[in-house]
């Protein structure tokens, strides 16, 4: 299974435990997991946590059973992150080859533009006269979570395979 939804990379990996500290260890309610989110943690509003909530679940930092959401006693190791990261969200495997391929730095608008025909036909209906700015926002944050994750460098001329 990959997921889709990733939030706003952080300035720094330690907040991502910081934000699975806030899951708890006894099974509760998405609504009740996103208002501790809230609770302890800047995130807001409750979509935001929603999505932190769906991207933690993806890193195999949290997970969802029949009682409800869970943190797991997975600590988050970059080593761990960068595979999940690869493994688990959808379309970080095909950014990670446009970059590769690339001659020179891409900037996050290139890199939408190559991926555009790989976002799936459902996203495209549901999207259809907003495909590109949802998707331009999804490429831009899995970039940068690449570049959180050492995965990609960025300066000043765009993205680039690291």
């Amino acid at each position: 299974m990959q997921f889709k939804l990733v939030p706003t990379a952080p300035d720094d990996l330690a907040y991502v435990e910081t934000v699975q500290r806030a899951v708890p260890l006894v099974p509760g309610s998405e609504d009740d997991c996103c208002a501790r989110i809230m609770r302890r943690t800047e995130i807001a509003p409750r979509d935001e946590a929603r999505t932190w909530l769906t991207f933690l679940r993806a890193l195999e930092l949290a997970e969802e059973g029949a009682s409800g959401f869970t943190r797991t006693r997975r600590d988050p190791e970059p080593e761990h992150l960068r595979d999940a990261f690869c493994d688990r969200l959808y379309g970080v495997d095909r950014l990670l080859e446009i970059l590769a391929e690339a001659d020179g730095p891409l900037s996050s608008k290139a890199v939408f533009d190559r991926f555009r025909d790989d976002v799936p036909a459902y996203e495209q209906y549901r999207w259809s006269d907003r495909l590109e700015e949802v998707w331009s926002e999804r490429v831009e944050r899995l970039l940068e979570w690449a570049v959180l994750l050492d995965l990609v460098d960025r300066d000043e001329d765009g993205y680039r395979f690291a």
